[in-house]
């Protein structure tokens, strides 16, 4: 079973500054492509960057394009997410997860484990 665990939400003012990070309970993962996705109350969880697992091919969301940026540990078994120039619009429960394949995927459906959320609250 593997185990994704994410770090790093917090409440802070627009324009601020974030690093969330997700561990991987197992070596595997280092073999999976990752992803970040978030949800807000009511509506759909969305994807919001992903990354190979060479830490090639990232994909953002538009909404967070210039501004986040995903990255892999030494390792692999870890994921970051910078997210930069935060707004009250990026306020939302952040979830990390793992997909079936190793490529870098934006597709929901393929990602078949995931972390429990951290939340981050954007204030204006």
């Amino acid at each position: 079973q593997v185990q994704l665990v994410e770090s790093g939400g917090g409440s802070v003012q627009a324009g601020d500054s974030l690093k969330l990070s997700c561990t991987c309970s197992r070596r595997t993962c280092s073999n999976n492509g990752m992803g970040w996705f978030r949800q807000t109350p009511g509506k759909e969880r969305e994807f919001v960057a992903s990354i190979a697992w060479n830490g090639g091919t990232p994909y953002y969301a538009d909404s967070v394009k210039g501004r986040f940026t995903i990255s892999r540990g030494y390792g692999a078994s870890t994921v970051y997410l910078q997210m930069d120039n935060l707004n009250p619009e990026d306020t939302a429960d952040y979830f990390c997860a793992a997909s079936r394949s190793a490529a870098s995927t934006t597709q929901t459906s393929m990602y078949n484990y995931w972390g429990q959320g951290t939340r981050v609250t954007v204030s204006a």
